[in-house]
């Protein structure tokens, strides 16, 4: 395999090497991936999404362009978010210069992965592949192995920050190869909002591959965003995994836009009385195949859960949406719900829904719905029957459908942004400013 091949050629210049124990969980991920490779469909959670054009592509690292540069500059600018603290990743490298930390806290540690090894390796250890390593599937293996960098975010106990702090990727450069590792941990008590955003080049293929490990403290809050507008070329795999200890909130909320190919996931393992909502868009337009899976692993008692996701898919757009609440014999008192509506633009598009409930306590509430559909005949009747044409029916239907999920993101700055990058992939060119 390309891959395994090239990581021997790169492995002495992976940061963190002089480190033993980090030398030694590359090598046995390493060797993990290259007797597994990347997932097939012949596996059940994979079976929508075939990433063998992956395999056939000689995706590499590259060194990253100046980040100064007019293209990296252009990206940068359009999704920076200008009231948070920010670390900017350039095809997979810290930018020091794009970055801004000023006014951190001091008692946070807040570093690029790369820097976080040098500064505070225990530190890293003991987050890195500790909330992971449940995951099966090659990705994690190769972002283990694989990894130049990523946000490493440690907050001590009782810590708020009062901004958020956004992870910006942008990736420039053709057939290069971003693999990012980022780590969070919050201590008791403490409340972070943090903001994953993925962007680049629109006419330039290349694969970003990352994972986020989340390790929250009892009573442990975290609002957790992420925007994947990739290229229209791009491959993107986006792991997040949490583990809440009892008491911790977890709320994260998934935008997904670009890409030719994607996948994101989001697992969360909840303890005692601990409580996960997640909500997700995703449009898959053109060609785009975009792909959602959910775990939600409910340990302890009186845990709750709320998921709500939306998908759009036209012309021969395919979308994927696979969720899986688990409850354990522990978790009695356990209240769950599900529920994902998607809509059709076009003979030719594509969703497959695939909620799944696994309950092995007997004092649970748990619920859960799916509906694939068109647009309502009978509300674009209504509109038109008010003087409104069929295109503009079907465009305020379908962006009011959308925009009720955008609705929910609490911060301003980030809502505007997805809301954006929604306006400007959707199939319709005339929506109009004075809808929002």
């Amino acid at each position: 395999m390309h891959y395994a091949e090239h990581y021997r050629e790169v492995s002495t210049d992976l940061p963190g090497q002089s480190l033993p124990w980090l030398r030694s969980l590359r090598t046995e991920a390493e060797v993990d991936f290259a007797t597994r490779g990347f997932p097939s469909p012949r596996e059940e959670e994979w079976r929508y999404t075939n990433v063998t054009p992956i395999e056939k592509k000689r995706f590499a690292p590259v060194s990253p362009a100046d980040d100064t540069a007019s293209v990296a500059q252009a990206i940068i600018q359009r999704h920076r978010l200008t009231d948070a603290w920010s670390l900017v990743f350039v095809d997979g490298i810290y930018s020091p210069s794009q970055s801004r930390l000023a006014g951190v806290p001091g008692n946070a540690v807040i570093h690029p992965v790369a820097e976080a090894l040098e500064r505070c390796p225990e530190k890293v250890r003991a987050i890195l592949q500790q909330v992971a390593d449940k995951e099966t599937h090659g990705f994690v293996a190769f972002t283990t192995a694989y990894f130049r960098d990523g946000a490493f975010i440690a907050l001590p106990d009782h810590l708020v920050l009062e901004k958020p702090l956004q992870i910006l990727h942008v990736s420039t450069q053709a057939e290069g190869l971003s693999v990012l590792r980022h780590l969070v941990s919050l201590g008791a008590h403490a409340q972070a909002t943090v903001i994953e955003t993925c962007a680049g080049e629109n006419e330039t293929g290349y694969l970003t591959a990352s994972v986020t490990e989340i390790d929250l403290a009892a009573n442990a809050h975290l609002h957790h965003y992420k925007l994947q507008s990739e290229g229209a070329r791009s491959y993107h795999f986006g792991g997040i995994y949490a583990a809440q200890k009892a008491t911790s909130r977890f709320r994260q909320h998934h935008a997904a836009f670009g890409g030719l190919m994607a996948r994101t996931e989001i697992h969360s393992d909840l303890g005692q009385a601990a409580e996960c909502d997640l909500d997700g868009l995703f449009l898959a337009s053109g060609r785009r195949h975009l792909d959602t899976h959910t775990i939600l692993r409910h340990n302890a008692p009186r845990t709750v859960s709320r998921e709500a996701y939306r998908g759009i898919a036209s012309e021969r757009g395919r979308g994927v949406f696979s969720g899986r609440i688990v409850v354990g014999k522990q978790a009695q008192k356990t209240d769950a719900e599900m529920n994902n509506r998607n809509l059709l633009l076009s003979d030719d598009a594509e969703i497959d829904s695939k909620p799944q409930l696994e309950i092995h306590a007997n004092d649970v509430k748990c619920a859960h719905g799916v509906t694939v559909g068109q647009l309502s005949a009978e509300s674009i009747f209504y509109l038109r029957s008010r003087g409104i044409d069929e295109a503009s029916a079907r465009n305020m239907l379908t962006f009011a459908f959308a925009n009720e999920m955008v609705e929910k993101i609490q911060h301003e700055g980030h809502r505007r942004q997805v809301r954006d990058a929604l306006l400007a992939n959707l199939p319709q060119t005339d929506i109009r400013g004075d809808w929002l």
